[in-house]
């Protein structure tokens, strides 16, 4: 595969990506508070959204794994690390803090960008600058 057709792949899976976010509401912060909200004034429409995502991604890896080439890679990518460690367990609670308080995680965070809400930009820059400060400071030390 050529790099300019990796680059528009990679462009067209991010854009039906996005696409799919905003349609959802998974863009729209009170929206996800309101799901996360389980105690008070409690969403329940974006389980539909999440079983969805569930359902497409046990697919498509179910798919991945029967092939031995993918249409628009060289090879698999696929996870490789299975355990659950003390990285992964503080990682999954610093998304999950993060999701509950800003209503926004990476892919809706980095999608709402496009619509220049505030609440959006300074989310992205807080966990830019916490993915520098791990990779920089604690990449192999937590």
């Amino acid at each position: 595969m050529t790099a300019a057709m990796r680059i528009l792949t990679s462009l067209a899976a991010g854009l039906l990506f996005g696409l799919g976010l905003a349609i959802s509401g998974l863009l729209n912060p009170a929206k996800v508070k309101a799901f996360l909200d389980i105690t008070g004034a409690w969403d329940p429409s974006l389980i539909f959204v999440l079983g969805a995502g569930v359902v497409v991604a046990f697919i498509g890896y179910r798919i991945a794994s029967a092939i031995n080439k993918p249409l628009f890679d060289d090879k698999l990518q696929l996870p490789t690390k299975t355990r659950i460690d003390r990285p992964l367990i503080i990682g999954s609670s610093i998304f999950g803090v993060g999701w509950g308080l800003a209503g926004f995680c990476p892919g809706p965070a980095i999608a709402s960008l496009s619509l220049g809400l505030l609440p959006a930009v300074i989310f992205a820059v807080a966990m830019f600058i916490g993915m520098v400060t791990h990779d920089r400071f604690l990449a192999g030390k937590v």
